[in-house]
């Protein structure tokens, strides 16, 4: 299940900068955005095939959220139920048989942290909001969260101490978060990773050095973290300020991408013979014309098998784990988990 979270910094401008074809190219099964600064129907947004929903604020041209997915939720929620916050429509809820999808816009502590006490008042409200639906099922949050939890989070922590989106007291709110049970899949997977950022300031080149922020997350409840098979940050997508965020999660039982396909034999080079189904076999080819596209690494991890990709585009692709390459595949080369940026 392939979810994607992107900040547009406003969907009609994005929509001219490619923002269509790079969405359909991803493939995901929820395409989460924020930032939208419009309501729905103010533009034709080419996406057959997905349901969509979406909050506005009542401040035109300001804030909103909005999710498309594949399948139809079992209820949609506006809002965190808080309603000095749920105006300016910087939350949607998607509830599913086996989870909540949370999309949400964290409100900016602004120059001269003229909102962070807007802001404090809104995490508390919001962790509150998600224990309750974590006492009921397991949580899938993403959306630009408007923080650099820790100091490899962004390029230049330093100066930036005290700024909004780097103070003690937004970063200690994020913590209370993850303290609360939840976890941030990036780090799950890249606990060390630096230099791997979601936003970029338009002034100073800053993209260009990649002098930015990781502000945009995929969080989920702790009991789903052995169902997190990967994560990326996907900074060559231009169109805004931020670029995509994607997840992608082994819960399937509820969730169908095009029905049920047809089971068939995959060979392996020994001889022997593995049942796929067809939309497992889509799932993959889908993963290496992304890998390809992107020019940048990935790990994918199955359910059943415990197998893990490594794809790195202009070079051979490799398999590891078990010594059952199929007889298409390189099977001497064992290369690293995949850089995401």
């Amino acid at each position: 299940m392939k979810f994607v979270s992107w900040n547009v910094n406003g969907l009609r401008a994005c929509l001219k900068k490619g923002f269509v074809e790079a969405v359909t190219a991803l493939d995901a099964d929820f395409i989460c955005l924020q930032e939208t600064k419009m309501e729905q129907g103010q533009a034709e947004v080419e996406l057959p095939g997905y349901h969509e929903y979406w909050s506005s604020a009542e401040k035109k041209g300001y804030s909103g959220t909005a999710v498309f997915a594949r399948q139809e939720p079992l209820s949609v929620t506006y809002g965190i139920g808080a309603g000095p916050f749920d105006r300016e429509g910087r939350a949607i809820t998607l509830e599913y048989g086996d989870f909540f999808l949370v999309n949400v816009y964290v409100p900016n502590a602004q120059q001269g942290l003229t909102r962070l006490d807007f802001r404090m008042e809104w995490e508390d409200e919001l962790r509150s909001y998600l224990k309750g639906l974590d006492g009921k099922k397991p949580v899938v949050l993403c959306g630009d969260l408007n923080v650099a939890h820790q100091e490899i989070d962004l390029k230049n922590p330093k100066t930036n101490r005290g700024n909004p989106g780097f103070t003690d007291q937004e970063r200690e709110k994020f913590t209370q978060l993850l303290q609360a049970g939840f976890v941030d899949t990036f780090r799950a997977l890249y606990p060390d990773r630096t230099g791997a950022y979601s936003w970029w300031s338009y002034r100073f080149h800053a993209r260009e050095n990649n002098a930015g922020w990781r502000i945009d997350y995929f969080v989920v409840s702790q009991r789903i973290r052995d169902k997190i098979a990967a994560a990326g940050i996907l900074s060559e997508i231009t169109g805004s300020d931020h670029c995509p965020v994607t997840l992608e999660l082994d819960l399937w039982s509820n969730i169908k991408r095009r029905g049920k396909a047809p089971a068939f034999p995959l060979r392996f080079s020994f001889g022997g013979q593995i049942c796929f189904r067809a939309s497992a076999w889509a799932t993959w080819a889908r993963f290496l014309s992304v890998a390809a596209m992107s020019r940048r690494q990935y790990s994918w991890k199955s359910t059943s098998m415990r197998y893990s990709w490594a794809i790195r585009a202009g070079t051979e692709p490799s398999w590891r784990g078990p010594s059952l390459a199929p007889h298409w595949m390189t099977t001497s080369a064992r290369a690293a988990p995949g850089d995401l940026g």
